[in-house]
């Protein structure tokens, strides 16, 4: 049985408005004059709020950093040295939800202001925003039998988390056991697992309801970009992908995982009886503040039961200009002056998120005018946006792209969006629309923009119809970008550098980054991500080279003679920039040989 030296326990000290702010002034971060007015008569200072919170917001600056405010942050950082604690950012991708619930109820835990963060066999993590409140702490040693460790962090952030993840946790056991709040709490997953098989469980239960309303909004704050439900032998996975990187979020019980996978097939208008072959559905949700969000649902069988994926698209990413998609002057100009022309056909090409289909929408929205007709063909509908005239593929009735394009050329449209050109069919489909005076932008899979010559005519384009019709190309990639709040200076590889940036020899010269972590950044030293582009602009000489069926080195070498900047190059540049990093460029552009 663990245990709590009570000797070594003072008596419960809450924290002041009064005493902190002292504190500050003896420590030199505060002026006593800024104390002074912010306590003059009159004003009260509201006692159901933390005085670490009032403080902050003051936005008082910090009299030992110059130029540096008196933050969460570092408020906390100053009271965990001061107290002799450590300092803890909670991060909700990190915390074992079921097991740190597990240790006590969420009575007594918002009654003492604590919240378990970390649990293993000998020891409790427990977070709190009073260092020198311990009362509760030789009590819980005593339920437990674990040893207690004491860490500080934010108020704002215990009062969140304590809400939302013992809810969460509500919930998931109620659904599991199909039964009141009166069943006494059941903490191992194998027993949530035989319990939850008496096959009880409802799509709009209640709890699974709530279940999926947290799953979507706590995806939504933490900026992810899909959601993945994985079903297992004897329990489910639910990750998140962020910023292009899969985070493992909650391992749920079999049962509750099938009935959440069912309520979102539910609000996806999906057959929820199917689950041996894959669907597809869409789902449109509010947020509190009224803003809208797409979601794209596809389902696929697996060994284990249903996986279900969900895309999240922000319509917001849309309104961006192309400089805050990573666009440079140079591209923006060159890829302007592609979508500007009348009539052919303009490429985007990458990988399967690589932000293809964010490019395309953000140019035909800004092509969208009262005056031009556009209308896309696309398998699914990515993203409902009310200026474009869209259709859907139905394989099943026959609708692809070809015949899509063809129903499309006898609506009188100025510019057609294709979503993807997969076969001969579609592709002579978009050329025809092209030579009957429409601009057809679509997207194709090859590594690099000279790629996609080569590849048009493997499908079966001749050499004549490329050059009358296609008007570039766009390569495209997405990085993670470096969080603004932490990175810091470094140096860089000679050798690696010069890899990237052969055959155009760039100097190493400059300031460089690299990531760190923060709390902003989820202590990854990345937020958000950019795109680095390789634009191949047609000009007489490449179509002379198509013409002589030569390969994608070939095209590819005459491109760069006349100026085509190569993925890797951008990427360097958005290095030189402090943008991100050589790491993360190169696990999205492998360095190549020196042409």
């Amino acid at each position: 049985m663990a245990h709590v030296n009570v000797q070594n326990i003072e008596p419960d000290r809450h924290l002041s408005l009064h005493q902190l702010m002292q504190m500050l002034v003896s420590d030199g971060r505060l002026q006593q004059s800024d104390v002074d007015s912010f306590m003059a008569p009159g004003r009260n200072a509201r006692l159901d709020i933390h005085p670490l919170v009032i403080i902050a917001e003051r936005d008082w600056r910090d009299q030992q950093a110059a130029g540096k405010l008196l933050t969460m942050d570092v408020l906390l950082q100053w009271l965990a040295s001061r107290s002799d604690l450590p300092f803890f950012r909670i991060d909700p991708l990190k915390v074992d939800v079921t097991a740190v619930t597990a240790v006590m109820s969420s009575a007594y835990a918002s009654r003492h202001k604590i919240l378990p963060v970390e649990v293993n066999e000998q020891e409790v993590v427990i977070a709190t925003a009073e260092p020198y409140v311990r009362s509760w702490e030789t009590e819980l040693a005593h339920v437990t039998g674990l040893e207690i460790k004491r860490v500080l962090a934010s108020p704002l952030d215990i009062t969140r988390y304590l809400g939302e993840l013992y809810s969460v946790s509500h919930s998931i056991q109620r659904a599991t056991l199909g039964k009141d709040d009166n069943i006494p709490g059941i903490s191992n997953l194998e027993q949530l697992v035989e319990l939850g098989r008496s096959g009880r469980l409802d799509a709009n239960d209640h709890d699974v309801v709530q279940i999926v309303d947290w799953l979507l909004q706590f995806a939504f704050d933490q900026r992810a970009s899909d959601i993945h439900m994985e079903p297992r032998r004897e329990k489910g996975n639910i990750r998140f992908r962020i910023d292009g990187v899969l985070h493992l979020v909650y391992e749920m019980p079999s049962p509750v995982m099938t009935a959440v996978s069912s309520r979102i097939k539910v609000l996806g208008r999906m057959d929820v009886v199917e689950k041996r072959r894959p669907q597809d559905g869409r789902i449109k949700t509010r947020m509190p503040d009224g803003h809208e969000i797409e979601l794209r649902l596809s389902t696929m069988p697996t060994a284990f039961g249903e996986k279900l994926v969900l895309r999240i698209f922000d319509p917001d990413v849309l309104v961006k200009d192309f400089s805050a998609l990573g666009f440079s002057e140079r591209d923006i100009k060159g890829w302007k002056q592609m979508i500007a022309q009348p009539h052919g056909i303009v490429l985007v090409t990458g990988p399967t998120g690589s932000g293809k289909t964010t490019t395309l929408y953000s140019s035909l929205k800004q092509l969208a005018q009262p005056e031009v007709n556009v209308c896309t063909v696309e398998d699914p509908i990515e993203m409902v946006e009310p200026r474009f005239n869209q259709m859907q593929v139905q394989q099943n009735i026959g609708l692809n792209f070809a015949s899509g394009i063809r129903t499309l050329l006898r609506q009188d449209p100025d510019i057609i969006m294709v979503g993807e050109i997969r076969d001969k069919e579609t592709a002579e489909m978009a050329i025809q629309a092209a030579l009957t005076g429409h601009l057809v932008l679509s997207t194709l899979h090859t590594n690099d923009a000279a790629a996609a010559i080569p590849r048009l005519r493997e499908i079966g384009i001749p050499a004549y119809l490329i050059n009358a019709t296609v008007l570039g190309v766009m390569a495209q990639r997405l990085t993670r970008q470096l969080c603004l709040d932490c990175k810091q200076p470094t140096t860089i590889d000679e050798d690696v550098w010069k890899s990237m940036t052969a055959p155009w020899k760039l100097n190493g010269e400059g300031t460089f980054f690299k990531a760190v972590g923060c709390e902003k950044c989820r202590n990854t030293g990345y937020r958000g991500r950019i795109g680095l582009y390789e634009m191949l602009k047609m000009t007489s000489d490449l179509r002379a080279n198509i013409g002589q069926d030569s390969d994608a080195n070939a095209i590819r070498a005459a491109a760069i003679k006349e100026g085509m900047v190569q993925l890797r190059l951008s990427g360097a540049q958005k290095i030189a920039q402090g943008l991100t990093t050589v790491e993360e460029v190169i696990k999205v552009v492998p360095a190549e040989t020196e042409l």
